[in-house]
């Protein structure tokens, strides 16, 4: 067997950070004059967190890292390769975050890159982690951490951008390792598809349209919907049929089919999409995790679904996993993980 054959990568430890600030369906109610039972029962939030002034992206994703490596014994000397998924609401502009989360933690020995696909980062991160470490031995040890506040962006009042009232706040952290004997990375897959691209956008947020006074006090510096029916119709064709296939991609390449799944971590959607997922796969609500109590922290949702998973007693030793997730844009995307030893 070649050694590109026996090589294998594995999750050590994952943490979180969620911040305390709760906002209720019964405040989302409130503010965007859509009854309390459709924002809990068709949208699928009960509360979500949001970030307080002090707690800013990254620094989030800090403290989500320490609860990550306070769970292991590996050095802070021993990771050698940080891809930070900090959403690109930050600090800073002009700014890698990832540098700046290497150096917080202390992991001065590793460099670091920034990377974004939307709430699918997460899985995009574990591909590269992976690949990374597969074509570099180098590479013994990275870590993915990130920190999302885009929840700052929704603006309750404009209806049109109701699928993003769940966003809010939060961070996660994974730490993966060249051949740890447990939770193996397995296949994974993405896809794109960009003729809405441009549909969904923050639109005073750039180089085409700067964030002035007069344009924050005019709204365009929330998100907003361009083209409402078209996104809904091309979605409507695509959305779970390419999930299917990223996920049917993503089993073919670990040697395994839909029976064999065990566990369904995926961001939050709204309920109805959930079900139907779990249907399809075969599933039930007791093989997964639906975090209607936390909010939607984009790409973190990957991470905070394994820790919540372990804590319900649903994610067990040789499950095995398939992380599901998309992302504006769009993009599509599925991993699978062996958890426990193999």
């Amino acid at each position: 067997m070649s050694a590109k054959n026996r090589f294998s990568a594995g999750i050590v430890s994952v943490g979180m950070y969620l911040p305390n600030h709760i906002v209720t369906a019964a405040d989302i109610a409130a503010e965007s004059g859509i009854e309390e039972s459709v924002i809990r029962e068709k949208f699928g939030i009960t509360e979500k967190r949001m970030a307080e002034p002090e707690e800013q992206p990254n620094q989030m994703a800090v403290w989500a890292t320490r609860d990550c490596l306070s769970k292991t014994d590996i050095s802070l000397d021993e990771i050698d390769l940080v891809l930070c998924t900090t959403e690109e609401w930050i600090e800073y502009i002009y700014w890698t975050a990832g540098i700046d989360l290497a150096y917080q933690i202390g992991a001065i020995k590793a460099w670091a890159m920034d990377i974004h696909m939307r709430c699918c980062t997460t899985i995009s991160a574990i591909k590269l982690a992976k690949d990374i470490m597969s074509s570099d031995p180098d590479i013994k040890t990275v870590l993915i951490a990130g920190g999302y506040r885009a929840g700052d962006f929704v603006n309750l009042k404009n209806t049109r951008t109701s699928f993003a009232f769940n966003l809010g706040a939060g961070a996660g952290a994974m730490l993966i390792k060249r051949d740890w004997p447990s939770n193996h990375i397995l296949g994974s897959h993405l896809m794109t598809d960009g003729c809405l691209s441009r549909n969904i956008v923050v639109p005073a947020s750039g180089t085409l349209q700067h964030p002035t006074d007069e344009a924050v006090a005019k709204g365009l510096f929330k998100i907003e919907v361009f083209d409402m029916e078209k996104m809904k119709e091309r979605l409507n064709q695509v959305s779970m049929k390419n999930w299917l296939y990223c996920i049917d991609q993503a089993l073919r390449k670990s040697g395994y089919n839909r029976s064999d799944l065990d566990f369904l971590n995926m961001i939050l959607v709204k309920p109805s999409s959930y079900k139907e997922m779990l249907l399809l796969l075969g599933l039930t609500e007791a093989q997964g995790v639906y975090n209607d109590t936390y909010g939607h922290s984009g790409e973190q949702d990957s991470i905070i679904n394994i820790i919540e998973g372990q804590k319900q007693g649903k994610l067990k030793d040789g499950d095995l996993m398939i992380i599901v997730a998309a992302g504006v844009g769009y993009v599509w995307g599925a991993a699978c993980v062996k958890w426990g030893a193999s």
